[in-house]
């Protein structure tokens, strides 16, 4: 039986120019973490920074710390501005099951008919879920069902003026 670590036991990096790399912050990696965690991880940062700064000015003569303290924040705004926009863009992308469908019908489009079996070679999809989603398409009346040689051909319907071409088109 093989062992494995728990983690990867990837070195840190370093950008070119010496420093740490930009996607560090703190000691950690934000491009493995989810939009969620990286605008908690923002706020909750730049919150103790702040809380901190606060703290010095109120009850200590370390007042002038605050100019570190300050730039320290912009990090953490940035952390935080990256986690929102990575969850706005989540929430406008579609689920994967319409992904899916669509990737379908966009084939449907491009090749005119299919059986289950091309649909699979043209899109990310297994034989059974084309089958699958192409039955219930057309359970559902949204594709017109052709048998030739023995097998099924699913295709998008014509319009009248679409078929009508085809068949000046062909004489």
């Amino acid at each position: 039986m093989e062992k494995r670590p728990d983690r990867d036991p990837e070195p840190r990096r370093r950008s070119h120019h010496g420093g740490w790399n930009s996607d560090d912050f703190f000691g950690m990696d934000i491009e493995k973490m989810s939009p969620r965690a990286q605008a908690v991880t923002g706020v909750v940062t730049g919150g103790l920074i702040l809380l901190a700064a606060a703290l010095l000015i109120a009850f200590t003569n370390f007042w002038w710390l605050i100019f570190v303290f300050g730039w320290m924040v912009f990090p953490a705004f940035g952390v935080f501005a990256r986690g929102i926009a990575g969850l706005v863009e989540t929430r406008s992308q579609p689920p994967a099951s319409n992904a899916r469908e669509r990737e379908l019908l966009e084939a449907l489009q491009r090749r005119g008919e299919l059986t289950p079996a091309q649909a699979a070679m043209e899109t990310s999809l297994t034989v059974n879920e084309a089958d699958k989603m192409l039955e219930d398409l057309a359970a559902k009346g949204h594709l017109d069902v052709k048998v030739r040689g023995g097998g099924l051909f699913y295709g998008l319907w014509e319009t009248d003026s679409e078929a009508a071409r085809r068949e000046l088109g062909e004489e």
